[in-house]
């Protein structure tokens, strides 16, 4: 059973037309995941093990100490985006719910990198580090995917969101879209269609 990502659903979803065919055709033939050629993995990593080591909003410079020189821009504009976002809070580190969301042959994989308190709430945020600008379209559709699939392995009363690092803005989910699940099974029917012949 092929298993995609939240991201490459995602990035499916906003593409039309050919650029559409050709998203689907770089998932199916991409090589397999290594961590060496994950670009934003040392940024998610380093924010996890700052707030799961209850280390102060400081250290997070530390994520920026050697790096190769291609990567410095971009991660200093996502440290400097979570540090904006951080501010004030007082934040406890809670270990977030992993999911799945399974349709036919497809798995989307749910694995959102923070499980964070403050303000007396308990949330669950999925880290956006693209540069890309972040639509209400794409939030919506993950909000909906953490929804379907977190639900049931989280606590009342805990909200699930994306946080937009570089513009140090939280979305918390309403709930779901409406049609949500009948649009996410859309999306992968149409990717199930084309994988065969890519």
């Amino acid at each position: 059973m092929p298993s995609l990502s939240l991201t490459d659903l995602v990035d499916v979803f906003s593409k039309a037309g050919t650029p559409r065919v050709t998203k689907v055709r770089e998932i199916k033939n991409r090589e397999a995941y290594s961590p060496a050629t994950d670009y934003y993995r040392r940024f998610r990593e380093g924010v996890v093990e700052v707030h799961s080591l209850g280390r102060s909003k400081d250290s997070l410079g530390e994520i920026l100490q050697t790096l190769p020189a291609h990567k410095v821009e971009n991660y200093s504009e996502m440290v400097e985006g979570y540090r904006k976002w951080w501010g004030r809070k007082e934040i406890t580190w809670f270990n977030p719910p992993r999911g799945n969301y399974s349709y036919h042959n497809f798995t989307i994989s749910v694995n959102p990198e923070l499980g964070v308190e403050f303000d007396g709430r308990r949330h669950v945020i999925k880290l956006y580090t693209k540069a890309d600008t972040l639509a209400k379209n794409r939030v919506d559709l993950v909000h909906s995917i953490m929804e379907l699939s977190l639900s049931a392995l989280s606590l009342e009363g805990d909200r699930l969101c994306v946080l937009d690092v570089r513009n140090s803005k939280l979305f918390v989910s309403n709930g779901l879209m409406g049609n949500a699940q009948a649009i996410i099974d859309a999306e992968l029917a149409y990717i199930e269609a084309l994988w065969p012949s890519l």
